[in-house]
């Protein structure tokens, strides 16, 4: 009999493309996406879902009687939350810690309900902004880039590690809750024997992403050269070389495909996964490869004010998780860019409205 799969955010961008992956190549297994549809542009996936033979539930972690509905399963993959690393900035920060803070505890209380094992994506904001921004670094011709020599423990040639430090205030609201609730997670595995497991994520993107500037910049950047619309580069002297390794969606699910059938074996660990250096671009070189796949430059003014829990570069030190499962991220920034392009292409009228 097929694993029982409930995932959380199932029409977001991560749990929609998660869901149909399994999906496809598990058809025995039950497939549960759960989710409010507050996210605009999400409701383009239902029918994706339905078509797949996944079951789709409309319901919001925040509310029990909601969880209430779903029946036993053997997995929880809690994709949803509010994903905005501005959240809470500017405007009302209710819906962030309700959902991220109240919405997981929800769910991680419906797993020790059915004894389900836990797979939780956290992110890579759960380090602090000043320690990040304190790296040494050399400036290229494109791009901000690592130093050799570091002060720092947990940084590399590699990138950021685990054990970069965690103490420190600045890591934006939306990382405070993604900490805490790695806390949270923690305390669940030792004192209830939850197996867990949790995946601090950099920039994850890839067709199906309905990107903003907040969440999702390596969509937008691309629909906005589609569309020929107008972007910025903002702080840092507004030269566009801020760094971020990319995560094509399908290296991801390759990895959560390993997790969920080797449990035991992960049960426990936390582990940082993005492009690593080798998949990674500034803002500079990925308006390149948008001009080149696309066909089209646009207009991009120059902010040199840097704003609030912006970061200068952000690189995976993907080392431990490669030694404990063997997965490495093989899809290339030029790939992951003609992917959106495609997507974009084929699917114009419906996101017009959403990415344009």
């Amino acid at each position: 009999m097929g694993m029982k799969i409930l995932i959380t955010g199932g029409c977001g961008f991560v749990g929609s493309s998660l869901s149909i992956a399994l999906k496809t190549k598990y058809p025995g297994y039950t497939i549960i996406a759960f989710d409010n549809l507050k996210r605009n542009g999400s409701e383009l996936n239902i029918n994706r879902l339905k078509e797949a033979g996944i079951i789709f539930m409309r319901g919001d972690v925040r509310n029990k009687r909601d969880l209430d509905n779903i029946e036993l399963v053997d997995l929880i993959i809690h994709t949803a939350g509010e994903t905005s690393v501005l959240a809470g900035l500017n405007s009302s920060s209710d819906y962030l810690f309700e959902t991220n803070l109240n919405g997981t505890i929800n769910c991680l209380n419906l797993a020790l309900k059915f004894k389900a094992a836990f797979l939780f994506l956290s992110t890579s904001r759960v380090y602090p902004i000043k320690d990040i921004n304190s790296i040494n670094y050399v400036e290229s011709d494109t791009r901000f880039e690592i130093a050799p020599d570091q002060v720092l423990k947990g940084i590399s040639k590699y990138g950021i590690a685990e054990n970069f430090p965690l103490l420190g205030n600045g890591r934006s609201l939306y990382g405070v809750t993604k900490l805490s609730l790695e806390l949270i997670i923690n305390e669940y595995n030792e004192l209830f024997g939850l197996k867990s497991v949790v995946n601090r994520c950099g920039v994850i993107t890839g067709p199906w992403q309905m990107g903003k500037i907040d969440q999702g910049v390596i969509v937008l950047w691309v629909a906005k050269h589609f569309w020929k619309g107008e972007l910025s580069y903002f702080g840092y002297g507004g030269e566009g070389k801020q760094v971020r390794d990319i995560l094509h969606v399908n290296d991801l699910i390759n990895l959560i495909d390993y997790q969920i059938h080797n449990l035991d074996a992960m049960n426990g660990n936390t582990f940082n996964v993005g492009g690593g250096r080798d998949i990674s671009v500034s803002l500079q070189e990925l308006t390149t490869l948008c001009q080149e796949i696309t066909g089209n430059i646009i207009e991009i003014k120059k902010v040199e004010q840097t704003r609030a829990a912006d970061i200068r570069t952000y690189i995976t030190d993907n080392t431990k998780v490669s030694e404990a499962t063997g997965w490495r991220p093989v899809i290339p920034p030029g790939k992951i860019v003609t992917d959106i392009f495609e997507w974009i292409k084929n699917n114009e009228n419906s996101l017009a409205h959403i990415l344009n």
